[in-house]
């Protein structure tokens, strides 16, 4: 039998019940501190109060880590949610974007409801609403320019987290003010993870990693975007490996700049079309020898060690290769890549490609490519060409960032298990630590024994 409808309200004093159950402590600690000072006087409660505030400020002095990652984030989130998202304000910016609903019969308002508010770092924060019958995600998506501006904040993203509740990522403020470092080069080969490399950071403050093994990684941007500091990091990275002969870089450059510095590490170097192409003809010649030994010793899954070392193709620049450049090397490049992109995982052939202009007629093969990342670009349609349909419209707005050398590197990826997008910036490796890696790899190679790593 279906409820029988009213067209009265509910209660004030039911609201309110109910608005306590959902926020016990915001109720309880006034009500207990107040408690306190009636049972055992003001001065011993100011003096608990006193030692509870002095004691987080010895904590916040002493050790700033742990209170960056326990407490922090607590307290940060509370201050948020009773100042910038608390009722009347965040009403006026709901009703403002038209994202409410209208009871049929009462006429009563129904907000998205706030049932989370974390605040993991200083600049963004992370909402889940429960939405009244009749939104969706998509309503949020297409309110999100006007919800920025309602809110004051930078930029916000949406995704749908269950049915009946979605998340949004306020980024309140720019939170990539400083340059990145490199990333460390570890002396021991076992400190490396190949499904867990140290490229920058996210916005919210945490590591930013990537897998190389078993993945191909797609870089778009426009000149001076940092496209180049997502190839360096890894390498910087997988430095030991590399001098152990556990991962041979092969590299594509027709620009001839920065990777000029690392071609006395490289495996295999080209610098022309031509030697661009029968570069990549012997990497597949490579991968499939690598297929016909694996067949032969009923292997599946590649244990990288001397012997089956991870092959990492590094292609700066690959639009020049695939469209601008001669007809016939062109299209043998697209078969020859397609190969490595739709066979290479298994064997440990992996793939890095950077590209200015992501279009399909540029870069044929790009739905190949397991990792996307979209830096700074000149359009808008290139966002969703690199990262997905529809990416732009939940808050990848890589074509608004500002074209400055103080956001070089910064970009959108798309987070693992989600189809939100995380705004991440990539660590910065200058001429120097460029030689320092070259010096790293060439001075440090080492002799006898074997040296494995299972990934």
């Amino acid at each position: 039998m279906n409820t029988p409808q009213s067209k009265r309200r509910m209660g004030r004093e039911v609201k309110a019940a109910l608005w306590t159950a959902r926020h016990p402590g915001s109720v309880l600690t006034p009500a207990v501190t107040v408690a306190s000072g009636l049972e055992w006087g003001w001065t011993t409660t100011g003096g608990i109060v006193g030692g509870t505030a002095a004691g987080l400020c010895a904590w916040y002095r002493a050790h700033p880590a742990t209170f960056d990652h326990y407490a922090a984030p607590r307290l940060r989130a509370w201050r948020r949610r009773w100042s910038a998202y608390v009722g009347p304000r965040w009403h006026a910016a709901l009703r403002a974007c038209d994202l409410y609903t209208i009871h049929r019969k009462t006429g009563e308002e129904r907000f998205p409801r706030i049932i989370r508010v974390r605040s993991y770092s200083p600049t963004v924060d992370s909402l889940w609403l429960r939405i009244p019958a009749g939104q969706h995600a998509r309503q949020f998506e297409a309110r999100l320019p006007e919800l920025t501006e309602a809110l004051r904040v930078e930029r916000i993203a949406v995704e749908r987290i269950k049915p009946g509740v979605v998340g949004l990522v306020i980024e309140r403020a720019e939170p990539f003010t400083e340059v990145i470092e490199a990333p460390d080069m570890p002396e021991d080969p076992s400190a490396v993870d190949l499904k867990n490399l140290y490229v920058g950071e996210t916005e919210f403050g945490a590591d930013w990693r990537l897998p190389v093994l078993g993945q191909h990684t797609f870089v778009a941007g426009t000149t001076g975007s940092g496209k180049n500091s997502i190839p360096m990091s890894q390498l910087r990275a997988l430095a030991p490996l590399i001098r152990d002969g556990l991962v041979r870089l092969w590299l594509c450059d027709p620009k001839q700049l920065e990777f000029t510095k690392l071609a006395p590490i490289a495996h295999r170097y080209a610098d022309t079309e031509q030697a661009c192409s029968d570069l990549v003809d012997e990497y597949v010649e490579d991968l499939r020898a690598t297929q016909r030994r694996f067949a032969d010793t009923g292997t599946r899954k590649i244990s990288v060690s001397r012997e089956t070392p991870l092959n990492l193709l590094i292609v700066d620049e690959i639009g020049a290769l695939l469209a601008y450049g001669d007809g016939a090397l062109g299209r043998n490049l697209r078969r020859q890549l397609a190969i490595v992109g739709s066979q290479g995982r298994a064997t440990g052939h992996a793939m890095t490609a950077m590209v200015q202009e992501p279009t399909k007629d540029t870069v044929p093969i790009r739905e190949l490519f397991t990792i996307r990342i979209c830096l700074r670009v000149t359009a808008a349609a290139h966002v969703d060409m690199v990262l997905g349909e529809n990416a732009r419209l939940r808050g990848a707005i890589a074509d608004e960032i500002p074209n400055s050398e103080d956001t070089a590197g910064i970009g959108f990826v798309l987070r693992q298990r989600s189809r939100v997008p995380l705004r991440v910036r990539a660590a910065y490796v200058n001429d120097t630590e460029i030689d320092q890696l070259v010096t790293f790899v060439r001075t440090g190679a080492a002799g006898g024994g074997h040296l494995s790593v299972v990934a």
